[in-house]
Parts: C-alpha cells; sequence; structure tokens
C-alpha cells in the first residue's frame, strides 16, 4: 500500500503515546468508525527480539490504531493540553499469524463494531505487504484525565 503524503494524518493529535511506546508513524484514514495506520518497524524499539517485532509489540500497534477511532474526539484541538487515559479492557479473540522483521513496514486497519460511551469494541487486524500478521476483537476504555 503506497502512503501519499497528502493522506497522512499526524498520530500525535490523537494519541497520548510518545517514545518509546509510540508504535505507529502515520494514520492514512481516520472515520469515527474506521482507521488505518502504517508503522515501521525500527531496530532500537523495545519490542524487537532477534531482529523481529514481537507479539506484545503488534499488539500494542493494533491497540494504538483502534484507540484512534476513539481518541480523536478528545484531541480535535491539537493546542490544547489534554490528557487521557485509555487501556485494552478485553481482547475477545486474537490470531497470529507471523512476525514483521526490522525494517517492514506494517499496516493496520481497524473497525468499529460498538461503542457505549468511552468504551468500544473494534475489529483489527495488520499486514506486511499482503501477508496477514495478526487480527484480533479488542475492548478499548479511554477518558479523559482532569487536572
Amino acid at each position: 500500500m503506497e502512503i501519499k503524503e497528502e493522506n497522512i494524518i499526524n498520530i500525535h493529535n490523537f494519541l497520548p503515546h510518545r517514545d518509546p511506546m509510540l508504535m505507529a508513524d502515520y494514520i492514512t484514514e481516520l472515520t469515527k468508525e474506521k482507521v488505518i495506520t502504517s508503522f515501521e518497524i525500527q531496530q532500537n524499539n523495545i519490542f524487537v527480539h532477534n531482529n523481529e517485532f514481537a507479539e506484545a509489540g503488534l499488539i500494542e500497534n493494533l491497540a494504538q490504531t483502534c484507540s484512534s477511532i476513539l481518541g480523536q474526539s478528545f484531541f480535535e484541538n491539537p493546542n490544547t493540553d489534554t490528557k487521557v487515559i485509555g487501556f485494552i479492557t478485553s481482547i475477545k479473540k486474537i490470531e497470529v499469524h507471523a512476525l514483521p522483521k526490522v525494517g517492514d513496514k506494517i499496516i493496520s486497519k481497524a473497525s468499529l463494531i460498538s461503542q457505549f460511551g468511552n468504551i468500544c469494541n473494534i475489529f483489527c487486524e495488520t499486514f506486511h505487504n499482503d501477508q496477514l500478521l495478526i487480527k484480533a476483537e479488542i475492548n478499548l476504555f479511554i477518558q479523559e484525565v482532569k487536572n
């Protein structure tokens, strides 16, 4: 999948994560119901072991991709100092098919299944080229932290 520069959305506008825990480089598509992100696996990533991106890294990448759907309402104005907390409340189904290597660019796609307030159920999958690496159904919770 070729990423056109005009389609890139700054991931920092929709996630509170920063290095070393940021596991998505770009959002290439974002609506209220779906999101697509890209991420290039770097050698110094905390989830890289023996030149492979570990399962935990794939899950964190999926969670961050999914949370962009729900998180976009908290980060609509990038100039505000919004603080949020979010976490996976459950993983209903998960299948790991392969692990990407250092230098691979992975594409993650997520679709909203249902939402009730700040809790959502999302189907997600990650690919390297056309190879399915992981797919899961995740429940997430996210809320703004008041100072």
